[in-house]
């Protein structure tokens, strides 16, 4: 090793490295037992146990190699298992979890946008032609009742209905004493479907209580609002002439608002409709709004390689407005009585998985698991773990430095013990 090149971090790191060891060392050979009078099997590098030797030696630091010998392994378990004396444990900090079932689901994040209930949206329209008289509602984001008047009309066509139906009205009275009961059934069929050709024109049915009662024709006629909303376009001013296909109004229920996320087509299989959802928006910092999952749509984005869901928030108080961006978490998959551990109690080494299992007063055993979804700080175990097993939550890596340094010399006390015998 090139001294000149090697940093004072990198000479603490080894020096803390070995204390460590040292001080598992001395902590979990049982008590009573010296090795004064016995004889070494072999010697190990303190920083690699792959590298043995036969006789005392020492490293490029000019540390000394640590002594194997046969009663190291004694203790029951499986290859890695690591004794503690239990000061230590408490010393180090050691503390444990419990594989238990639990409800779990996968969290999927993503962004998303806040939009109108579609299925709440109103184009109002007129079906006659005519001017704009009155315009009583003028301003986006009013809010308007059911029933409330947006505008008056005068159609030349519906001043003309109206006097028809007056006169249908006259003369279904005189017709009445007609003794032929096909002209007095003629008389009120005439009445009747002149009435209908007014409510066909979405003339407010008190407005035609009105004209049957007094027999004035009205000049201007109004457009009432078929819904309690929020105004969100005005296609209407005064003095306009109108037909049928002018937009006059715009409006929109914000009891209630869509909200549109695209999740990565990985996530999809996790996603299904009535799944529960989270979102939160900058302009009510802290607050949370939950929703559920009303549809997910059929197709794909090719360009982000993302699938369009749309979910459904009440919205009663109107702090979710249409147009706001969001960040949105999705509880997808929920399933119950899963068994899960303190994600924190997984010990990953690339493709592989463990956890350790405490079997015994100070005595930590190694088990590799098979590992499902993560969620709310808890993994799924799938394979590898029983209900109600303790595990190790904190200090796992003093523990899995010292199961690897036991497991490599179990492997080389096996190798030596294999060459003695064929000598």
């Amino acid at each position: 090793m090139n001294r000149k090149n090697t940093s004072p971090l990198t000479y603490r790191s080894f020096a803390v490295f070995v204390l460590l060891l040292l001080l598992f060392s001395s902590f979990t050979a049982p008590k009573g037992e010296a090795h004064e009078d016995k004889k070494a099997l072999f010697y190990r590098n303190p920083m690699n146990p792959a590298i043995t030797s036969p006789v005392p030696a020492k490293d490029q630091m000019g540390m000394d190699y640590i002594p194997v010998y046969a009663d190291d392994e004694s203790f029951s378990g499986p290859a890695g298992t690591v004794r503690i004396n239990p000061v230590l444990v408490q010393k180090i900090g050691v503390r444990t979890g419990m594989a238990m079932e639990r409800s779990m689901s996968k969290l999927i994040k993503t962004p998303a946008r806040v939009a109108f209930d579609e299925e709440t949206l109103t184009m109002i329209h007129s079906k006659f032609n005519g001017w704009a008289a009155q315009i009583l509602v003028g301003k986006t984001g009013e809010k308007v009742k059911k029933g409330q008047t947006l505008l008056t009309i005068y159609s030349p066509e519906l001043v003309s209905t109206q006097e028809e139906y007056l006169l249908a009205i006259a003369n279904a009275r005189v017709l009445a004493q007609s003794s032929m009961k096909e002209i007095r059934e003629d008389a009120k069929r005439l009445v009747s479907a002149t009435r209908k050709r007014l409510a066909y024109f979405d003339i407010p049915e008190k407005v035609i209580r009105q004209l049957e009662q007094t027999g004035v024709v009205k000049r201007e006629l109004p457009i009432d609002s078929p819904f309690t909303g929020t105004v969100i376009n005005i296609g209407v001013e005064g003095g306009h002439y109108l037909t049928p296909k002018t937009e006059l109004y715009r409006i929109a229920d914000l009891s209630q608002v869509w909200v549109y996320a695209n999740v990565f087509e990985t996530d999809l299989p996790w996603i299904r409709s009535g799944d529960t959802a989270m979102i939160k928006v900058a302009s009510r910092p802290g607050k949370q709004f939950m929703g559920t999952i009303d549809y997910v749509y059929p197709y794909e984005e090719g360009s982000t390689r993302t699938v369009k869901v749309r979910l459904v928030f009440a919205n009663d108080d109107g702090q979710l407005r249409p147009g706001m961006f969001a960040d949105i978490t999705i509880h997808a998959g929920k399933r119950d009585k899963v068994l899960a551990v303190p994600s924190e109690a997984i010990v990953r080494s690339g493709t592989r998985q463990q956890v350790f299992v405490v079997t015994g007063p100070g005595v930590f055993e190694p088990r590799e698991v098979v590992t499902g979804l993560e969620a709310d700080g808890y993994t799924e175990i799938i394979k590898g773990l029983m209900q109600h097993a303790s595990v190790v939550t904190s200090a796992q890596f003093l523990i899995d430095s010292e199961s690897k340094l036991k497991e490599a010399t179990s492997k080389m006390l096996e190798a030596n013990t294999g060459t003695a015998q064929k000598k």
